[in-house]
């Protein structure tokens, strides 16, 4: 059959999430202590995918430089295993976790 003729292969969503979010995970390295792992979610749209991050930092820390690791190994991760475009890497941290701290106060740090 002619590859015009076949079938294309449809990845879901939520297999570009994990690849998003174990990309998160190796870009941050260590989850701080008390923290969760990156999560992902994603919207696919003519082999186009748009990643939403949220994670949880350590703190004092690069804050900038971490979610900038975050979306370069995003898209290099998801371009390379599954072949789309990320035009768009959106990070969210929702928590810091500070160094100094016991790791048991719940809150933000100031």
């Amino acid at each position: 059959m002619a590859p015009g003729e076949r079938g294309a292969t449809a990845i879901a969503d939520r297999v570009v999430a994990k690849i998003a979010g174990q990309a998160a995970r190796e870009a941050i390295g260590t989850v701080p202590r008390g923290g969760r792992a990156p999560q992902a979610a994603v919207t696919v749209r003519h082999d186009a995918a748009r990643v939403r991050v949220s994670l949880e930092l350590g703190y004092p820390s690069d804050i900038g430089g971490q979610c900038g690791a975050v979306r370069r190994r995003v898209v290099e991760r998801v371009e390379t295993l599954v072949g789309m475009t990320v035009p768009e890497v959106s990070v969210l941290v929702e928590r810091l976790h500070s160094a100094h701290s016991s790791g048991t106060a719940e809150g933000r740090t100031a």
